[in-house]
């Protein structure tokens, strides 16, 4: 378990006497740092463990609003992990995909994380969708993905004996894990390396310093100052955000703009119940329709041993709304009033409206899946668990599909490194990326 200190006791500690700094675990605590990385989500956590295992002389903080780590999208995906399919060759989502698989199943296997390699079928139910499955395996291929193979129907049964198509994309690499429990790992690495983990710490200002730190002999040594709502002060040389839902709220701290824009998307997930759980042996999805923003729905085999099917997409009115009637005022006007969503709604509306009619009533989401598993039944599923994806979107109504890195202005842009996006599939990819943003960093400020 990953030990880590609320804001209240982070500033008792930044202000006790000395005694009491020997007594935490023989390490000295202080408001001073080399490096503070804000957010703690799978991201935020694989790169703070990249760049303290470069710099171990280095002092780094790790910030987190919530009281435990990973407890938004790292913590309420799918658990899959993606083995680089789908994606533009030779395009950085490609690159990092397909490494960042191969070095999560080589953490895995090193730290003793449960996996299963449970595979992945790209299910054709209609002889349209051939030339789009086709065109999909040659990218794959292209991508230098392992063991990918093109099955008729008696493959497909051979795999998923209850699963019916005409033909399918065999991707036997793709598996399964619980990305919260390799998120908090990379936490207790990080941990474990000297770094300083801080919970119930809500960033809202990062500005250049008017002064040293109280009792700091070191002048302006860390320039930075990041303020959380409590009050609460830390100071640093440099600064890295990964703030996910919130990344484009902590740039425009520091001076950005507000765009790329997060948008968050709802995705709400049937369960299977446990006694038809047999129908289901690995992830079945189906082909992508290049006419829609969002993949579709999907069998999801879980960790835990249940069966998650879906999800939809729709826009959720809370950046961290995980029930249908979650709801924040500012969330929601930032989301409507924002061009970009705007022009996405109306390219998409009669999607749209599908996905929000799908989402309440659950047959015929039912029906859906029923094109790929004939023997389901609406008394068969239940209303399961959500998630919220950070959709970044530029002001034409584009999916933002490529990393974007950003500053500020003045004095702090020259110190803080935001990561405005880290698309999808961000948890596989994550050590991978966390390479990519410490080579940033490095390239960027002077270690």
């Amino acid at each position: 378990m990953i030990r880590t200190l609320s804001t209240a006791s982070f500033k008792a500690v930044c202000t006790s006497q000395p005694k009491l700094l020997k007594d935490i675990r023989s390490r000295q605590l202080h408001s001073t740092y080399d490096v503070a990385i804000v957010g703690a989500g799978i991201v935020g956590l694989a790169t703070a463990r990249e760049l303290i295992l470069r710099h171990p002389t280095l002092s780094f903080i790790l910030l987190e609003k919530e009281k435990e780590l990973s407890a938004h999208q790292s913590g309420h995906n799918s658990g899959v992990i993606h083995s680089g399919i789908y994606y533009t060759p030779g395009s950085l989502k490609a690159r990092l995909c397909v490494r960042g698989a191969t070095l999560a199943y080589e953490y895995c296997e090193k730290k003793g994380l449960p996996y299963k390699k449970c595979g992945k079928l790209i299910v054709a139910v209609e002889q349209e969708e051939i030339p789009r499955l086709k065109a999909l395996y040659e990218r794959g291929l292209k991508n230098n993905v392992r063991d990918l193979s093109i099955v008729d129907a008696k493959g497909i049964r051979e795999r998923e004996p209850y699963c019916r198509g005409i033909m399918a994309l065999d991707s036997p690499y793709t598996g399964i894990v619980d990305w919260r429990m390799v998120a908090l790992r990379y936490g207790k690495d990080f941990e474990e390396a000297g770094g300083t983990v801080v919970t119930e710490y809500e960033v809202n200002d990062i500005s250049m310093a008017n002064e040293s730190p109280a009792g700091s002999t070191e002048g302006m040594k860390y320039p930075i100052a990041i303020k959380d709502k409590k009050g609460n002060e830390v100071h640093c040389r440099y600064v890295l955000t990964c703030g996910g839902l919130y990344s484009d709220r902590l740039s425009q701290i520091s001076g950005c703009s507000r765009e790329p824009r997060i948008v968050p998307f709802r995705g709400d997930y049937l369960v299977l119940k446990p006694e038809k759980h047999y129908l289901v042996k690995g992830n079945i999805y189906p082909v992508p329709d290049p006419r829609f923003p969002f993949l579709g729905v999907h069998f999801t085999p879980r960790m835990d041993g249940s069966v998650w099917l879906g999800p939809n997409a729709v826009l959720a009115f809370k950046r961290e709304g995980y029930k249908v009637y979650d709801f924040n005022a500012r969330d929601f006007i930032d989301a409507l009033s924002f061009r970009g969503l705007q022009k996405l709604v109306l390219r998409n509306i009669t999607y749209g409206m599908g996905e929000m009619y799908r989402g309440v009533f659950i047959g015929a989401q039912v029906k859906l899946l029923q094109r790929f598993i004939p023997e389901l039944s609406l008394s068969d599923v239940m209303r399961g668990p959500a998630g919220v994806r950070a959709q970044a979107l530029d002001r034409d109504g584009n999916l933002v599909d490529d990393f974007v890195f950003d500053g500020g202005v003045g004095d702090v842009g020259s110190r803080v490194l935001h990561v405005r996006n880290a698309p999808s599939p961000a948890a596989t990819s994550s050590l991978a990326i966390a390479e990519m943003i410490s080579d940033e960093v490095e390239s960027r400020f002077s270690l």
